[in-house]
């Protein structure tokens, strides 16, 4: 049976040069980075050296590079020091961040009392930005959780315009931007942000392993505490072979983003076109079939099957081998239906199944002429 891939945006495949990378740190460089003899400071210049790499494409400083097991850890780490430390009393956030964030601040709400707000979304699940700014000037001691680039639906945040209305209002600015970086430029330079999670395997780098951008003098204070790894900021003996892959992969996506940044865009005008013409009812969630205002990297399609029909619906596609997606990966084990597609779909829409089929450069229109002609056989049962 074939096999096709369409779920980069729950995680990546390795590129061959990560996996060199990692496999000759594994046998060459073992060493403890704490260590201070020659074969620890031999990991720990590794350490160090992909720190400087992954600042080199942020344009910021390495000291404001911390590396952690990956995105979730890295939202946690910036949400409660943000508000145990740091003086923050209420969050702004929306109601389709990734649940890292809204778990998070809920449980920031029980346990200290944080007050959580809520900005309005449009019809397609984009900020209202003038909402934002009204919330804003409400409100003292804030910070703005929003992240870059939706999951679920490829909404992309103004960051920007974000960046200098917190800034104008005195309020901190995260962002999980765990679906932008490797795939989008950011000049840190040029944002007002604070705090930025990130996670390698997102961008053809290996899982367990990411950073969190933390802006100097922040004040941010450890989550793990044990040592006085990562600034003192993250305690435990560093993956050394995992941040090295991460540095491999940032470094082979960011040289080669605008010729892979191009061909993927082309298969996600290919699906679309494809599918339109196979399946005419198929209606594509939020702004996800604009290149504008959604990114390149994922369609959301809700089909027309009845709903009785829908439950075996991601089913039926892994018995033809298509791996894709309902939603976020991390709650393909809920019986709930999208947290995110509940924002912006009617009742009756809800009760149709919606597919997330994500592109990487390891796809191809053969991959995609396979996907949709088992869809419309599906679809047509």
């Amino acid at each position: 049976m074939r096999t096709v891939y369409f779920d980069s945006a729950a995680t990546t495949q390795l590129r061959p040069e990560v996996v060199t990378a990692m496999t000759s740190v594994l046998l060459e460089n073992y060493g403890n980075a704490s260590s201070t003899h020659s074969v620890g400071r031999s990991a720990k210049s590794l350490i160090e050296s992909a720190r400087k790499t992954v600042a080199k494409y942020l344009n910021t400083t390495p000291a404001e590079i911390i590396f952690t097991s990956g995105g979730t850890e890295a939202d946690n780490l910036v949400l409660n020091s943000a508000v145990r430390d740091l003086g923050v009393k209420t969050i702004i956030t929306s109601r389709i961040e990734h649940h890292a964030v809204l778990y998070s601040v809920n449980q920031l709400h029980k346990e200290f009392g944080t007050n959580i707000l809520y900005v309005n979304l449009d019809d397609c699940g984009h900020v209202d930005y003038e909402h934002l700014e009204e919330l804003l000037k409400a409100n003292k001691d804030v910070l703005v959780s929003l992240m870059h680039i939706n999951n679920e639906i490829g909404n992309i945040l103004d960051i920007k315009r974000v960046g200098d209305l917190c800034k104008a209002n005195n309020a901190l600015f995260h962002s999980d931007t765990v679906q932008s970086v490797g795939h989008f430029e950011m000049d840190l330079q040029a944002i007002n942000v604070d705090f930025l999670a990130v996670s390698a395997h997102k961008f053809h780098g290996p899982k367990g392993v990411g950073f969190a951008y933390v802006k100097k003098s922040s004040g941010i204070k450890p989550l793990i505490f044990g040592g006085e790894q990562e600034r003192g900021l993250r305690a435990g003996t560093e993956s050394v072979h995992n941040i090295v892959g991460l540095e491999k992969a940032l470094q082979m996506s960011y040289d080669n983003l605008d010729q892979e940044r191009e061909y993927v865009k082309s298969l996600k005008r290919y699906f679309i076109e494809t599918l339109s013409e196979a399946i005419p009812d198929a209606e594509f969630n939020g702004n996800c079939a604009c290149f504008e205002n959604s990114t390149y990297t994922l369609i959301n399609v809700c089909l027309p099957v009845a709903p009785e029909k829908a439950p075996m619906m991601l089913f039926q596609m892994d018995l033809k081998g298509i791996a894709c997606s309902k939603g976020s990966a991390c709650q393909s084990g809920s019986t709930k239906g999208s947290h995110v597609l509940s924002q912006i779909l009617t009742e009756e829409q809800m009760k149709k199944p919606s597919l997330r089929f994500s592109f990487s450069k390891f796809n191809t229109k053969a991959d995609i002429d396979y996907a949709v002609s088992e869809l419309k056989a599906i679809v047509a049962m």
